[in-house]
Protein backbone atom coordinates (compact mmCIF):
# COMPACT_ATOMS: atom_id res chain seq x y z
CA UNK A 1 0.00 0.00 0.00
CA UNK A 2 1.49 3.20 -0.85
CA UNK A 3 2.59 5.75 1.92
CA UNK A 4 0.08 8.41 0.61
CA UNK A 5 -2.90 6.24 1.41
CA UNK A 6 -1.43 5.66 5.17
CA UNK A 7 -0.56 8.66 5.53
CA UNK A 8 -4.33 9.62 4.55
CA UNK A 9 -6.10 6.88 6.78
CA UNK A 10 -3.76 8.24 10.07
CA UNK A 11 -4.36 11.45 12.19
CA UNK A 12 -1.54 13.65 11.60
CA UNK A 13 0.67 10.93 10.54
CA UNK A 14 -0.04 8.87 13.59
CA UNK A 15 -1.60 5.74 13.28
CA UNK A 16 -2.15 2.59 15.67
CA UNK A 17 -0.52 -0.90 14.71
CA UNK A 18 -3.63 -2.22 14.49
CA UNK A 19 -4.77 -0.32 11.91
CA UNK A 20 -1.80 -0.31 9.59
CA UNK A 21 -2.31 -4.34 9.55
CA UNK A 22 -6.04 -4.28 8.70
CA UNK A 23 -4.10 -1.84 5.60
CA UNK A 24 -2.53 -4.76 4.54
CA UNK A 25 0.83 -4.26 6.56
CA UNK A 26 1.74 -7.13 8.38
CA UNK A 27 4.59 -6.19 10.19
CA UNK A 28 4.98 -2.48 11.02
CA UNK A 29 7.69 -2.96 13.54
CA UNK A 30 9.73 -4.13 11.09
CA UNK A 31 9.62 -0.24 10.15
CA UNK A 32 10.06 1.70 12.98
CA UNK A 33 14.03 -0.68 13.46
CA UNK A 34 16.91 1.67 13.38
CA UNK A 35 16.98 3.79 9.95
CA UNK A 36 13.56 2.59 9.33
CA UNK A 37 11.29 5.09 7.76
CA UNK A 38 8.85 5.03 10.68
CA UNK A 39 9.08 5.16 14.41
CA UNK A 40 7.30 3.65 17.10
CA UNK A 41 5.77 6.34 19.28
CA UNK A 42 4.13 4.02 21.76
CA UNK A 43 3.27 0.71 22.45
CA UNK A 44 1.08 -0.04 19.32
CA UNK A 45 1.11 3.20 17.96
CA UNK A 46 3.38 3.86 15.22
CA UNK A 47 4.59 7.55 13.44
CA UNK A 48 5.14 7.67 9.45
CA UNK A 49 8.50 9.10 9.20
CA UNK A 50 11.33 9.14 11.47
CA UNK A 51 12.25 12.47 12.46
CA UNK A 52 11.29 14.33 15.58
CA UNK A 53 7.47 14.38 16.38
CA UNK A 54 5.43 17.90 16.87
CA UNK A 55 3.90 18.67 20.00
CA UNK A 56 0.48 18.04 17.95
CA UNK A 57 1.84 14.64 16.80
CA UNK A 58 3.22 13.56 20.28
CA UNK A 59 0.03 14.11 21.72
CA UNK A 60 -2.26 12.84 18.94
CA UNK A 61 0.05 9.42 19.65
CA UNK A 62 -0.20 9.72 23.61
CA UNK A 63 -4.29 9.99 22.97
CA UNK A 64 -4.16 7.07 20.74
CA UNK A 65 -2.68 4.96 23.00
CA UNK A 66 -4.93 5.98 26.03
CA UNK A 67 -7.76 4.84 24.21
CA UNK A 68 -11.62 6.70 23.91
CA UNK A 69 -12.76 9.21 26.32
CA UNK A 70 -9.16 9.75 27.49
CA UNK A 71 -8.43 13.74 28.23
CA UNK A 72 -5.34 15.78 28.82
CA UNK A 73 -4.35 17.31 32.04
CA UNK A 74 -1.10 18.10 33.46
CA UNK A 75 1.51 19.68 32.08
CA UNK A 76 0.42 19.20 28.40
CA UNK A 77 -2.57 20.62 29.55
CA UNK A 78 -1.13 23.45 30.85
CA UNK A 79 0.85 24.28 27.60
CA UNK A 80 -2.51 24.11 25.75
CA UNK A 81 -3.88 26.78 28.10
CA UNK A 82 -1.71 28.99 27.46
CA UNK A 83 0.84 28.83 30.79
CA UNK A 84 4.58 27.95 31.02
CA UNK A 85 6.04 24.89 32.36
CA UNK A 86 8.68 23.22 31.14
CA UNK A 87 8.06 19.74 32.51
CA UNK A 88 8.39 17.19 29.80
CA UNK A 89 5.37 14.81 30.35
CA UNK A 90 2.35 14.04 29.15
CA UNK A 91 -0.51 13.26 31.32
CA UNK A 92 -3.64 11.65 30.42
CA UNK A 93 -6.62 10.88 32.28
CA UNK A 94 -8.50 7.68 31.06
CA UNK A 95 -11.33 6.36 32.32
CA UNK A 96 -10.29 2.70 32.21
CA UNK A 97 -6.93 1.18 32.77
CA UNK A 98 -4.07 1.65 30.73
CA UNK A 99 -0.46 1.85 31.19
CA UNK A 100 2.23 4.30 30.24
CA UNK A 101 5.62 4.69 28.82
CA UNK A 102 7.88 7.28 29.19
CA UNK A 103 7.28 10.68 29.28
CA UNK A 104 3.59 9.63 29.02
CA UNK A 105 1.34 9.21 32.49
CA UNK A 106 -2.12 7.46 31.94
CA UNK A 107 -3.90 7.67 34.58
CA UNK A 108 -7.40 6.30 35.71
CA UNK A 109 -9.71 8.82 36.89
CA UNK A 110 -13.17 8.25 37.65
CA UNK A 111 -15.22 10.06 37.92
CA UNK A 112 -13.39 10.94 34.71
CA UNK A 113 -13.33 15.46 34.64
CA UNK A 114 -14.95 17.65 32.25
CA UNK A 115 -13.16 18.58 29.53
CA UNK A 116 -13.67 21.23 26.63
CA UNK A 117 -11.87 21.02 22.85
CA UNK A 118 -8.63 23.15 22.99
CA UNK A 119 -7.08 23.13 19.55
CA UNK A 120 -8.79 19.94 18.32
CA UNK A 121 -8.03 17.98 21.60
CA UNK A 122 -10.23 17.02 24.78
CA UNK A 123 -8.40 19.10 27.80
CA UNK A 124 -9.44 19.50 31.33
CA UNK A 125 -9.57 22.77 32.86
CA UNK A 126 -6.51 24.95 33.56
CA UNK A 127 -7.67 24.96 37.47
CA UNK A 128 -7.77 21.21 37.25
CA UNK A 129 -4.23 21.42 34.44
CA UNK A 130 -2.53 23.01 36.80
CA UNK A 131 -3.13 21.06 40.30
CA UNK A 132 -1.96 17.50 38.38
CA UNK A 133 1.04 19.30 36.90
CA UNK A 134 2.15 20.62 40.46
CA UNK A 135 1.67 16.55 41.73
CA UNK A 136 4.71 16.13 39.25
CA UNK A 137 7.20 18.93 40.83
CA UNK A 138 8.90 18.94 42.93
CA UNK A 139 10.03 22.60 43.69
CA UNK A 140 7.85 25.03 45.41
CA UNK A 141 9.02 27.67 43.36
CA UNK A 142 8.36 25.79 40.30
CA UNK A 143 5.06 25.40 41.49
CA UNK A 144 4.67 29.16 42.93
CA UNK A 145 5.52 30.45 39.39
CA UNK A 146 3.28 27.78 37.66
CA UNK A 147 -0.33 29.05 40.20
CA UNK A 148 0.85 32.85 39.63
CA UNK A 149 0.86 32.16 35.96
CA UNK A 150 -2.56 30.72 35.63
CA UNK A 151 -4.12 33.86 38.25
CA UNK A 152 -2.93 36.78 36.87
CA UNK A 153 -3.23 35.05 32.85
CA UNK A 154 -6.94 34.61 33.75
CA UNK A 155 -7.39 31.00 33.42
CA UNK A 156 -8.41 30.27 36.95
CA UNK A 157 -8.87 31.67 40.35
CA UNK A 158 -7.34 30.71 43.73
CA UNK A 159 -10.63 29.66 44.75
CA UNK A 160 -11.01 27.22 41.68
CA UNK A 161 -7.50 26.10 42.84
CA UNK A 162 -8.35 25.35 46.15
CA UNK A 163 -11.62 23.46 45.15
CA UNK A 164 -9.50 21.16 42.63
CA UNK A 165 -7.14 20.58 45.47
CA UNK A 166 -9.93 19.73 48.09
CA UNK A 167 -11.58 17.01 45.39
CA UNK A 168 -8.34 15.76 44.64
CA UNK A 169 -6.07 15.30 47.30
CA UNK A 170 -3.68 12.91 46.63
CA UNK A 171 -0.44 13.99 45.88
CA UNK A 172 -1.49 18.18 46.10
CA UNK A 173 0.03 18.73 49.54
CA UNK A 174 2.68 21.32 47.38
CA UNK A 175 -0.29 23.68 45.58
CA UNK A 176 -1.85 23.47 49.27
CA UNK A 177 0.74 24.73 50.77
CA UNK A 178 1.79 27.57 47.97
CA UNK A 179 -1.69 28.34 48.36
CA UNK A 180 -1.75 29.13 51.40
CA UNK A 181 1.35 30.99 51.20
CA UNK A 182 0.76 33.17 48.46
CA UNK A 183 -2.27 34.33 50.70
CA UNK A 184 -2.88 37.68 49.41
CA UNK A 185 0.51 38.10 47.11
CA UNK A 186 -0.67 38.33 43.64
CA UNK A 187 3.16 37.13 42.24
CA UNK A 188 6.19 35.07 43.27
CA UNK A 189 8.02 38.04 43.11
CA UNK A 190 5.69 39.94 46.04
CA UNK A 191 6.10 36.24 47.86
CA UNK A 192 9.95 36.64 47.09
CA UNK A 193 9.75 40.33 48.64
CA UNK A 194 7.93 39.17 51.57
CA UNK A 195 10.82 36.89 52.81
CA UNK A 196 13.24 39.31 51.81
CA UNK A 197 11.86 42.02 53.68
CA UNK A 198 11.33 39.55 57.23
CA UNK A 199 15.73 38.40 56.47
CA UNK A 200 16.89 42.12 56.40
CA UNK A 201 15.08 43.26 59.38
CA UNK A 202 13.42 46.64 58.58
CA UNK A 203 10.69 47.53 60.17
CA UNK A 204 7.67 45.84 59.08
CA UNK A 205 6.64 46.99 56.02
CA UNK A 206 2.37 46.95 54.68
CA UNK A 207 1.99 45.01 51.93
CA UNK A 208 -0.82 46.72 49.32
CA UNK A 209 -1.82 49.42 51.60
CA UNK A 210 -3.90 52.52 50.10
CA UNK A 211 -1.73 55.59 50.56
CA UNK A 212 -3.51 58.56 50.91
CA UNK A 213 -2.77 62.50 51.09
CA UNK A 214 -3.97 64.23 54.24
CA UNK A 215 -7.23 65.51 52.62
CA UNK A 216 -7.94 61.31 51.50
CA UNK A 217 -6.68 62.01 47.86
CA UNK A 218 -5.19 58.44 46.65
CA UNK A 219 -1.27 58.68 46.17
CA UNK A 220 -0.57 55.07 45.42
CA UNK A 221 -0.61 51.32 46.49
CA UNK A 222 2.52 50.44 46.61
CA UNK A 223 3.31 46.05 47.09
CA UNK A 224 4.89 47.62 50.14
CA UNK A 225 5.18 50.72 52.67
CA UNK A 226 7.82 51.34 55.06
CA UNK A 227 5.27 54.15 56.75
CA UNK A 228 7.97 55.48 59.76
CA UNK A 229 9.76 56.65 56.79
CA UNK A 230 7.38 57.17 54.04
CA UNK A 231 8.96 54.85 51.88
CA UNK A 232 6.97 52.56 49.15
CA UNK A 233 8.61 49.81 47.65
CA UNK A 234 6.94 48.81 43.92
CA UNK A 235 8.09 45.43 42.01
CA UNK A 236 7.40 46.10 38.47
CA UNK A 237 7.51 43.43 36.77
CA UNK A 238 7.83 44.26 32.60
CA UNK A 239 5.94 41.48 31.77
CA UNK A 240 2.85 42.58 32.90
CA UNK A 241 3.48 46.12 31.17
CA UNK A 242 2.16 45.28 27.81
CA UNK A 243 1.25 48.65 26.22
CA UNK A 244 1.57 52.48 26.59
CA UNK A 245 -1.10 52.73 28.88
CA UNK A 246 0.49 50.33 31.26
CA UNK A 247 3.43 52.75 30.94
CA UNK A 248 1.27 55.36 31.51
CA UNK A 249 -0.18 54.17 34.71
CA UNK A 250 3.26 53.67 35.92
CA UNK A 251 4.38 57.05 35.17
CA UNK A 252 1.16 58.88 36.27
CA UNK A 253 2.00 56.64 40.02
CA UNK A 254 5.42 57.59 40.37
CA UNK A 255 4.66 61.55 39.52
CA UNK A 256 1.78 61.16 42.60
CA UNK A 257 4.75 59.84 44.99
CA UNK A 258 6.83 62.55 43.60
CA UNK A 259 4.37 65.12 44.20
CA UNK A 260 3.62 63.92 48.02
CA UNK A 261 7.50 63.93 48.91
CA UNK A 262 7.40 59.68 49.03
CA UNK A 263 10.90 58.10 47.74
CA UNK A 264 10.24 55.01 45.59
CA UNK A 265 12.04 52.24 45.25
CA UNK A 266 11.54 49.96 42.01
CA UNK A 267 12.68 46.55 41.31
CA UNK A 268 12.35 44.05 38.53
CA UNK A 269 11.12 40.62 39.60
CA UNK A 270 13.82 39.12 38.00
CA UNK A 271 16.95 41.02 40.12
CA UNK A 272 14.34 40.11 43.17
CA UNK A 273 15.15 36.97 42.63
CA UNK A 274 18.56 36.51 40.92
CA UNK A 275 20.26 39.48 42.82
CA UNK A 276 18.65 39.35 46.30
CA UNK A 277 21.72 40.36 48.48
CA UNK A 278 22.23 43.53 45.86
CA UNK A 279 18.46 44.17 46.29
CA UNK A 280 18.78 43.97 49.86
CA UNK A 281 21.67 46.67 49.99
CA UNK A 282 19.56 48.96 47.82
CA UNK A 283 16.25 48.51 50.00
CA UNK A 284 18.65 49.76 52.80
CA UNK A 285 20.13 52.35 51.07
CA UNK A 286 16.64 53.70 50.30
CA UNK A 287 15.24 53.27 53.72
CA UNK A 288 18.08 55.08 55.69
CA UNK A 289 17.58 57.87 52.88
CA UNK A 290 13.74 58.37 53.57
CA UNK A 291 14.55 58.13 57.18
CA UNK A 292 17.09 61.46 56.78
CA UNK A 293 14.29 63.58 55.57
CA UNK A 294 11.20 64.75 57.05
CA UNK A 295 8.37 61.54 56.58
CA UNK A 296 5.67 63.07 54.31
CA UNK A 297 2.03 64.27 55.67
CA UNK A 298 0.42 61.13 54.35
CA UNK A 299 -1.60 58.44 55.30
CA UNK A 300 -1.55 54.69 55.26
CA UNK A 301 -4.83 52.65 54.68
CA UNK A 302 -4.88 49.16 55.40
CA UNK A 303 -5.60 46.53 52.84
CA UNK A 304 -8.35 43.87 53.26
CA UNK A 305 -6.86 41.01 55.24
CA UNK A 306 -3.52 42.19 54.70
Amino acid sequence: MRIEHLRERSDLGVISAGALKSLGVTNPWRRCTAGGPWQRMYPGVVLLHNGPPTPDQQLTAALLRAGPGAVVTGAEACRRHGLPTRAPEIHVLVPGTARGSGTLILERSSPMPASSDVGGYPVVSAARAVVDACRFLRSEDEATALIAAAVQRGRCTPQDLRAEARTNRFGTKLVRTVLRELGRAESVAERDARRLSRRIRLTTPHWNATITSADGVLIGRPDAWYDDVGLAWEIDSKAFHYGPRDYERTLARNSRYAAAGILVLQTLPTRLRNEPDAVACELKAAHKAAAARPRPPVHVVEAQGA
